[in-house]
């Protein structure tokens, strides 16, 4: 049983695309605060199902995460389409941190983030 569960049950018990909600929408729900990490980083509210207890809640309740206002604290739950094809784990480390990023940062067409920078760091100096 986790804290989260309130949450999954609200959710899979709605019948639209979209839930909007407040983050204190949510811990009103949860009858606990988020923790702090929610309210510092964007990452935290990403559909990783590996990411944390809640994230598994509203999963499993069907639906992903989208909108995320960190400003505002709102966001938008959204039903996952059924025909999505589950994600398969990325292979090479390049695909791991692509798939590590999605949906928290971007990165321009052509940028290679693997290129070396030309800056010299001390621990690289003999």
């Amino acid at each position: 049983m986790s804290k989260y569960d309130p949450l999954k049950s609200f959710l899979a018990t709605r019948q639209t695309q979209e839930v909007p909600m407040s983050f204190h929408e949510i811990e009103e729900l949860i009858h606990a605060p988020l923790p702090p990490v929610a309210f510092k980083h964007r990452a935290w509210w990403s559909n990783n199902p590996s990411n944390s207890v809640i994230t598994r809640a509203w999963l499993d309740a069907g639906y992903k995460t989208e909108r995320v206002d960190m400003g505002s604290r709102k966001l938008v739950f959204r039903r996952a389409e059924a025909e999505e094809a589950p994600a398969q784990e990325p292979t090479n480390v390049l695909e791991r941190i692509w798939a590590s990023l999605a949906g928290t940062v971007f990165i321009p067409p052509g940028v290679d983030i693997t290129a070396p920078t030309g800056e010299v760091w001390d621990a690289e100096i003999q």
